[in-house]
C-alpha cells in the first residue's frame, strides 16, 4: 500500500458488501479526497483544539485574569501611589504614580501570561494530558502544532491584557488616546515572551526546569525592568542590563503610548517595536526547529 504525504488523507474505503460508506453526517473531517490540507489550515486546526478545550476550562482562569490586574493597580496606584505622590514626582515625569505604573502593569501582563502559557501547558502537553502526542497521530505536523498553540497563546495574552486597560480606564490611569496603541504593544511583549519560552519549554525533560525562569527570570524581570520606579534610580551597571531586557521595551512603549509621550521619540519607538519583533521572529524560528527534532515522527 503507497504512503501518502503527511497531510493528505486517502480515499474512503468501501464496506465488506463492495459499496462505499455513506457520507458522514456532520461533515468531513478532512479536506477533499486527494487533496492536502494547506498550512495555515493545518495551524488553525490545531488553533482550535486548544480553543475547544479552553471553552471547558475558562471558568478557571477568569478569576485571576480579572482580580489581578485590580489588585495590582489598586494597591500599587493608590495604595503606594498615595505616598509616593505626597513626597515629590518629580523623577515620574511630573504624572501621578497610578500613571506611571499602570501602564507597566500592562506590559507586564502580557509577560507574565506569555510565561504561564508558554511553560507548563507546553511541558504538560507532552508529559501529562498528552496532547502533542494525540496530535502526532493527526495529519498535524510538528510545525502545525507550534504555530496553532502560539496562536492560543497570543488569544490568551489578549485577552488579559484587554482586561488590564479596561481596569486603567476603570481606575483613572490613562493619560492619552495613544492608549489604543499600548494594548497590541502590550500583546507584541507576551509574544516575544511565548514563543522564545515554548521553543525551550517542548525539550524540557523534568518540570522543576521552570522554577529557574520564574524565580531568576519573571521576579528579576518585574522588578528591575522600570515597572516600578524609573531606571535612572538604579546604578549605572544595573540600568544597561535593564535596557536590554525585553519586559522595559514592552514597559516603554506602554508608558509611552498611555501618557501620550510616544511622539516625541518617534525613533526610540520604532527601536522598541524592532527589538520585541526580532526576539518574537527568533523564538518561532526555534520553535518550528525544537518542535520539530521532539514530536517528529
Amino acid at each position: 500500500m503507497a504512503l501518502l504525504p503527511r497531510g493528505a488523507t486517502p480515499r474512503d474505503p468501501p464496506d465488506p458488501g463492495g459499496k462505499p460508506f455513506p457520507p458522514d453526517p456532520l461533515g468531513p473531517l478532512g479536506p477533499p479526497q486527494g487533496r492536502a490540507f494547506q498550512p495555515f489550515e493545518l495551524t488553525f486546526r490545531a488553533f482550535q483544539c486548544w480553543l475547544t478545550r479552553y471553552r471547558r476550562i475558562w471558568r478557571s482562569s477568569i478569576w485571576s485574569s480579572v482580580l489581578g490586574p485590580i489588585c495590582y493597580i489598586g494597591a500599587l496606584g493608590f495604595g503606594l501611589g498615595t505616598l509616593v505622590d505626597k513626597h515629590s514626582n518629580a523623577s515620574l515625569g511630573g504624572v501621578s504614580y497610578l500613571a506611571f505604573v499602570a501602564p507597566a502593569i500592562l506590559a507586564s501582563s502580557g509577560m507574565n501570561t506569555a510565561m504561564g502559557e508558554a511553560s507548563f501547558p507546553v511541558f504538560g502537553s507532552i508529559k501529562w494530558n498528552r496532547v502533542y502526542i494525540g496530535a502526532q497521530a493527526s495529519p498535524l505536523r510538528p510545525g502545525d502544532i507550534f504555530r496553532g498553540h502560539l496562536m492560543f497563546m497570543i488569544m490568551r495574552i489578549a485577552m488579559n491584557c484587554a482586561v488590564v486597560v479596561l481596569v486603567m480606564w476603570a481606575f483613572g490611569a490613562i493619560r492619552s488616546a495613544w492608549v489604543v496603541l499600548a494594548y497590541p504593544a502590550a500583546v507584541l511583549t507576551g509574544l516575544a515572551f511565548a514563543a522564545p519560552i515554548a521553543a525551550w519549554a517542548v525539550t524540557v525533560k523534568v518540570e522543576t526546569s521552570f522554577n529557574y525562569i520564574f524565580r531568576f527570570g519573571l521576579i528579576p524581570l518585574m522588578l528591575f525592568s522600570g515597572t516600578f520606579f524609573p531606571l535612572s534610580q538604579l546604578p549605572a551597571g544595573l540600568r544597561v542590563l535593564a535596557y536590554a531586557t525585553p519586559l522595559w521595551h514592552g514597559v516603554a512603549l506602554c508608558r509611552a503610548f498611555s501618557l501620550g509621550t510616544g511622539a516625541h521619540d518617534p525613533i526610540g519607538m520604532l527601536g522598541h517595536v524592532a527589538y520585541l519583533v526580532v526576539l518574537a521572529a527568533v523564538g518561532m524560528w526555534a520553535g518550528a526547529r525544537t518542535y520539530r527534532r521532539r514530536l517528529y515522527v
